[in-house]
């Protein structure tokens, strides 16, 4: 039976579709296979750029290399720069640390304007330091501080001006202070105003003598002193020797000192790190009814935390960074501009092989590339060798036994490497753009 006329035109159509779909299929089916091909086809043209970047810089390699100069030179400088202020700054916050970051001071103090002034007389004694002790569940240990200077001796040798320190026992625990020789002091030798000492390890050496001293006798201000112990070596911390200094117990200090009898501040270490904000909030509340202060009264006290002083440091470390990478940083610009001058005399060198290149069905971008690649191959080489030198600066500096530890950051190469890059390609869009509009007739003449 024969398929009827009418039946022609729909079954056409049935087939058209059919094979419409199946076209976008195959189509919607061969895009990732267009797409790798187009990604390869840039990825060998690039390479072919580089390539041919690599082979006019080797045949020019006294000029590129004092091209480079510029690059170079800013490059090491900004990864040595950044990476010393990083290195002393992470010596001084691990310094900060390690004192205790749950950690903070209470000092009285005199408020500042008419207010402050009509507190009258401002006084922390003893009894602050038990009331502290007492009603804040957030102290883990306190003891009160006081600072005093004087005058040791031992045999017949004598130091002036050495840093006494009076504290309790809980001092070793809070300031991170350990004795590795003899022992510390303990409550009762501070309750019984017992003259007994804790030797910094600087203060044997002013002394000439060793550690046979521990369990002998030193005279402080003419007191005679027994030597209990000797502190763990800490070092230097902003060029202030902390193992020059003894520590003796705070009811001996009152009376060598008796100003601070009246004016005594003290140290707290919190529970926590995470309730130091809670500790210093229950110090101020018992602090201010200890010494009557009336609602808008300022406090006669001030609370120094060692976290916020952390903090602080660290901001402060960041700034200088900063600003001390954008001041050597003008130097990229510098070598940029340079490395400009050489591509436009580059580009007027090989006038004539851009216009055989034109002629041959070179295109504009094309020959806009090449330049380009070659400006940000010359900087990206010079970024390379001043990361390291700069690695090797630093390395060196390392190794001197007087100097930090300082590590070169990862951020701070990636920033160097791809701000050079980006120099080559800013300052080498203008020779490029040049090679690139030359008329090829015009290129062929050229001599």
């Amino acid at each position: 039976m024969s398929v009827q006329p009418a039946n022609l035109p729909a079954t056409r159509t049935r087939r058209l579709e059919r094979a419409s779909v199946s076209a976008g299929r195959r189509a919607w089916w061969s895009l990732p296979f267009r797409l790798l091909g187009s990604i390869s086809t840039m990825i060998e043209r690039h390479t072919q750029n580089v390539v041919t970047a690599l082979v006019q810089i080797w045949a020019n390699k006294a000029r590129a290399m004092l091209t480079t100069l510029g690059i170079i030179i800013a490059v090491t400088s900004t990864i040595t720069v950044v990476s010393m202020v990083q290195g002393f700054g992470n010596h001084v916050s691990g310094m900060l640390q390690g004192f205790g970051t749950n950690m903070m001071f209470v000092i009285p103090r005199f408020p500042s304007g008419m207010r402050g002034r009509m507190i009258g007389r401002v006084t922390m004694d003893i009894n602050d330091v038990r009331a502290v002790t007492g009603q804040c569940d957030k102290v883990r240990r306190i003891t009160p501080l006081i600072f005093t200077n004087a005058t040791v001796e031992y045999g017949r040798d004598k130091v002036e001006n050495v840093p006494v320190r009076g504290a309790t026992e809980q001092f070793q625990s809070i300031r991170n202070s350990p004795v590795d020789k003899g022992r510390f002091f303990g409550p009762i030798e501070v309750d019984e105003t017992a003259y007994v000492c804790v030797l910094g390890r600087s203060i044997l050496d002013r002394l000439q003598c060793d550690e046979r001293i521990v369990g002998d006798h030193v005279y402080i201000d003419g007191l005679r002193f027994r030597v209990v112990g000797l502190l763990k070596a800490k070092g230097n911390f902003a060029d202030d020797d902390q193992d020059f200094r003894i520590i003796i117990p705070h009811t001996v200090a009152i009376k060598m000192a008796p100003f601070f009898r009246q004016f005594l501040p003290m140290a707290i270490e919190a529970t926590s790190e995470d309730d130091v904000e809670l500790c210093s909030l229950q110090v101020t509340r018992v602090l201010r009814a200890q010494h009557g202060l009336r609602p808008g009264q300022p406090n006669d006290f001030r609370i120094l935390r060692q976290d916020e002083f952390l903090r602080d440091f660290q901001r402060v470390q960041n700034v200088i960074t900063g600003i001390l990478a954008a001041i050597v940083g003008v130097s990229l610009i510098v070598g940029g501009i340079g490395i400009m001058n050489v591509m436009l005399v580059s580009v007027t060198e090989r006038t004539r092989e851009i216009g055989l290149r034109k002629s041959v069905g070179g295109r504009r971008r094309d020959i806009m590339a090449q330049f380009l690649t070659e400006a940000m191959v010359l900087s990206t080489l010079g970024g390379a060798l001043g990361i390291v030198f700069g690695y090797a600066i630093t390395t060196l500096a390392s190794m001197h036994p007087a100097m930090v530890d300082i590590p070169v950051p990862l951020w701070v190469v990636g920033l160097a490497l791809g701000f050079s890059a980006s120099v080559g390609i800013v300052f080498g869009l203008i020779p490029a753009f040049k090679a690139a509009i030359l008329h090829p007739i015009d290129a062929l003449r050229h001599e």
